[in-house]
Parts: C-alpha cells; sequence; structure tokens
C-alpha cells in the first residue's frame, strides 16, 4: 500500500464532505416542504438561517428550482455534487470507476429533475444513489486509508450539518464518536488537540448546547 499524497489525501476528504453535504441536504428538505407546502410558503428561511446562506430566492418556486437544480449557484445541490464528481474523477484509480458511477448516477439525477414537479422524489433517488457510493466503496475500494480518509471528511461535514441544522444530541454524540474512530486509524496529520477538545464539548448534552459554535469552530480545524 503506497503512501497518499497531501493533494489525494484532501480531494478525498472533500469528496467525503461534497456527497455528505448533498446527501444530508437532501434528507433536511424534505422537512422544510412539508412545511412550505401545508403551513408557511417562506419556511426554506428557517433553512437559509441554520446554513448562513443569504434570502436570494425570493419565493418558494425560486428556492427549490434554484437551490436545488441550477449549476450557476454555488450553494445549490447541484454544484456540491458537481465538485464531488470533479475530485472523484482525479480519484478514479483509487476509486473504481464502478464507485465513481454512483456519483455521477446521483449528478445526472438532479440535472434531469430540474423540471419534474416532484422534486423530493428526486431527492430520494439521489440519496438512494450515495448510499450505494458509499456501499461501493467499502467493497471496492481496496486502500484502507483512501476509505478513512474519505469518511473522516464525511463525518466532519455531518456532523457540521447537524449542529447547523439542530439534530438532536444523540445523534451528534454518534456521528462524533464515528469521526473519532475514523481519525485514529488515519496516518493523515490532522489536529490531535483539536479533535480532543471536540470530544469534550460533545462528551455530554448540556456542555453541548453550551458550546455549539467551538464545536463548529473545531470542526473546522480538525483535519487541518
Amino acid at each position: 500500500m503506497g503512501i497518499i499524497s497531501l493533494e489525494k489525501s484532501n480531494r478525498l476528504i472533500w469528496l467525503g464532505r461534497y456527497t455528505e453535504r448533498t446527501f444530508t441536504i437532501c434528507r433536511t428538505l424534505s422537512r422544510y416542504y412539508d412545511d412550505m407546502l401545508d403551513h408557511d410558503e417562506f419556511a426554506y428561511r428557517g433553512f437559509l438561517d441554520c446554513l448562513g446562506l443569504p434570502y436570494i430566492y425570493g419565493s418558494r418556486e425560486a428556492f427549490i428550482r434554484t437551490y436545488i437544480f441550477d449549476p450557476n449557484d454555488p450553494n445549490s445541490l447541484v454544484s456540491q455534487l458537481s465538485r464531488a464528481l470533479d475530485n472523484a474523477i482525479v480519484m478514479r484509480e483509487e476509486l473504481t470507476s464502478d464507485t465513481l458511477c454512483y456519483i455521477q448516477m446521483a449528478l445526472d439525477t438532479l440535472r434531469a429533475g430540474a423540471d419534474d414537479s416532484a422534486p423530493m422524489l428526486t431527492l430520494q433517488q439521489v440519496v438512494d444513489d450515495l448510499f450505494a457510493f458509499w456501499g461501493s466503496a467499502d467493497d471496492n475500494v481496496a486502500n484502507e486509508e483512501c476509505r478513512t480518509l474519505m469518511k473522516c471528511g464525511k463525518y466532519v461535514e455531518r456532523l457540521d450539518l447537524y449542529v447547523r441544522l439542530g439534530y438532536r444530541y444523540r445523534e451528534v454524540e454518534k456521528e462524533t464518536s464515528k469521526l473519532m474512530n475514523r481519525l485514529s486509524k488515519v496516518r493523515f496529520a490532522h489536529n490531535e488537540r483539536d479533535a480532543q477538545r471536540l470530544l469534550e464539548l460533545t462528551r455530554d448534552e448540556e456542555t453541548y448546547k453550551q458550546n455549539k459554535q467551538a464545536v463548529l469552530a473545531l470542526l473546522c480545524t480538525v483535519l487541518s
């Protein structure tokens, strides 16, 4: 097993982050979508607040059309998944074409769904494709270091989103445990001090609730 270069390590981490960003947001949007249809057309603003994104969409329809499907919006899901694919293509040899193709399938699904009248069905298919991507990575990527680096990025991104989007503490605790397990296996030079501090701030619910901003700050540095 060869040593993975710093450039490839960063690409694997960001591959994990971009795929997870798309995955978790696809799953979260269904809750806001129901609220937009049933109660408040502008419920999506709560979602934007959580992620620190500006109010640039104007209406429910514009938000759905642009934030999910518009490649010209740098925050859109299709833009996030395009970045994931860019990193995956560079790592094709390590990932295998069988694994990479699931990201391509998810991106194709998003692009084809731009004019669909049922956007949540499109997002569910994207979720299914990304589930398949991770399953294929576990089965086909021979280099354990590659898998571990991708999953470090995945769990950092998941934790970041869970904190911002107000997921329950027990979910944050579970994902922190997964991240720590992966960091213990990787040779990539991560920030051990920040990893330990992150563990301290999520050790119980009260400590976590009082230190959410500190947790977010640590998630920005733990892999640096």
